[in-house]
């Protein structure tokens, strides 16, 4: 497996993302993992439509939760073409709860706990922690991906507007 270094850090100590480095006109990979009611979900389920992916560490965490709620507000000015997905490694319950707790309703969390098909496929899984990095990545309705975001302090917030503005082109490139 390709270790790549130099791109983050976790409380400002480096760290080792496994995985390929993706680039923007890439075709998006495609992965297995599953929704809260442990159903299997990869990116064909999803087809034709805009995917705004979000991997973040923990939902359980502050900076994480943030986030999910966040896109979950921004979500509701976005087309139906366009979905957001957040993947974790939270277990399907544990997303589950979270989401019921917190009143995420527009935004799919996917658990990739299983296989950590998404982490080894988009290069997002932190090899020193076992967790994914925070990172976006917005892929249009031919699963071609057209903006990649690795957020380079993992404590950090990402770029909300810059990733929303990604998808609304490749929302209009629909039409």
């Amino acid at each position: 497996m390709q270790e790549r270094t130099g791109i983050i850090t976790f409380k400002g100590n480096p760290f080792t993302l496994l995985g390929p480095e993706l680039t923007v006109g890439d075709k998006a990979p495609d992965f297995r993992v599953v929704d809260n009611g442990l159903q299997p979900v990869c990116l064909a389920t999803y087809g034709g439509k805009v995917k705004i992916i979000s991997c973040v560490p923990s939902l359980d965490t502050p900076v994480c939760d943030t986030e999910t709620r966040r896109f979950n507000q921004e979500a509701a000015g976005l087309p139906g073409e366009v979905v957001l997905l957040t993947v974790s490694l939270d277990l399907p319950f544990a997303q589950k709860r979270w989401c019921g707790a917190a009143g995420i309703d527009r935004v799919v969390t996917l658990s990739d706990y299983q296989e950590r098909s998404f982490a080894h496929a988009y290069g997002v899984l932190i090899k020193e922690l076992k967790l994914l990095t925070r990172a976006l990545f917005v892929v249009d309705a031919a699963d071609v991906i057209r903006y990649i975001q690795i957020v380079p302090e993992v404590t950090s917030e990402p770029d909300y507007a810059a990733v929303i503005a990604a998808a609304r082109v490749c929302r209009q490139q629909l039409s």
